[in-house]
């Protein structure tokens, strides 16, 4: 069992005050009884949460240490999944339910089948291996989109240090055949994405663009990208990593490291206005929805994993 390492007070008051608005309309997300709740503690660098329903179980990856742990809602206690997870990242459910996983140490995306076997749905892309895939989602078409950067493979810390053999690339794995295309290579540090609620915009974060940015894509009808354009612009101190979007269209992005006022949840509209903040103590690298209605925020921020009930939903799939 995983026990939480560092003191966590949470809000005796309703509603808590570690929301922030920077537009009146964010106050409606906010359950007037929903307070921000530690989960766990105890990993070096949280990623990857991805919500079971079937199981009523919240899993995610902690890259250094090398596992993907579970936390369980019935009895709120945290156990290792996967011990190797071969360096996993960001994980998502496929349409038939399965476990879909980003591989920094295989440099591959992986599905876990129901009985537990692991198939490798990539590893390479015009006969060259991977960088290290960093963050996924599946389409309702079956279709497998993930992020390809080489931040895995920069040192011994969360893989194993490598040369990169690919441009930095955003790519598809078509759902019927396997096949993978690249859709882009023209993202310094692509990381976090996710479709709209209608599947028509594909947003995806360059991290290493000079400030941050989240940038939108049209999503062709054959399974492409097109009509790049900035849809959240960064200021220097912003940080966007892994973000999920909800039923409205708005973009719920982990946020941190330019300082304390940076760390948590940034929310944004579909039109890329910020309206708002959840404050956490830690940097946020990753978000999902979970919960009987998905309207339960999951956050991987640094060490820990928090959560808080919110009056909006998550897509499906997301």
């Amino acid at each position: 069992m995983i026990q939480n390492e560092t003191p966590w007070e949470p809000s005796q008051r309703y509603p808590d005050p570690r929301f922030r608005a920077f537009h009146p309309s964010f106050h409606r997300f906010r359950a007037m009884n929903g307070a921000v709740e530690k989960l766990a503690g105890g990993c070096r660098w949280a990623e990857g949460p991805v919500w079971f329903g079937d199981h009523r179980a919240l899993l995610w990856s902690d890259i250094p240490n090398d596992r993907i742990l579970r936390w369980d809602e019935v009895t709120g206690q945290v156990s290792v999944f996967r011990q190797s997870s071969n360096f996993a990242n960001g994980n998502t459910r496929d349409r038939q339910g399965r476990l879909v996983t980003c591989e920094h140490g295989g440099r591959r995306i992986t599905r876990t089948e129901y009985d537990g076997r692991i198939t490798v749905l990539a590893d390479r892309y015009d006969g060259k291996r991977l960088n290290s895939p960093n963050d996924i989602v599946v389409k309702s078409d079956g279709s497998v989109w993930f992020t390809d950067p080489p931040f895995g493979i920069a040192g011994h810390i969360e893989g194993e240090k490598a040369e990169a053999e690919l441009p930095h690339g955003v790519y598809r794995i078509d759902g019927q055949t396997g096949a993978v295309t690249l859709l882009t290579d023209e993202l310094a540090g692509p990381n976090g994405l996710a479709f709209s609620p209608d599947e028509r915009i594909l947003y995806v974060v360059e991290s290493r663009a000079e400030p941050r940015r989240i940038v939108a894509y049209d999503v062709t009808e054959d399974g492409r990208i097109a009509n790049r354009r900035v849809a959240v612009q960064g200021e220097p101190g912003d940080t966007p990593d892994g973000f999920r979007v909800d039923t409205e269209g708005n973009l719920w992005c982990g946020w941190g490291m330019g300082g304390p006022e940076f760390d948590g949840v940034r929310v944004f509209s579909p039109q890329g206005e910020p309206l708002g903040h959840i404050d956490l103590p830690e940097r946020c690298a990753n978000v999902c929805f979970g919960g009987r209605h998905r309207n339960r925020l999951f956050m991987a921020a640094s060490r820990s994993i928090y959560s808080v009930m919110l009056t909006v939903q998550g897509v499906a799939g997301g």
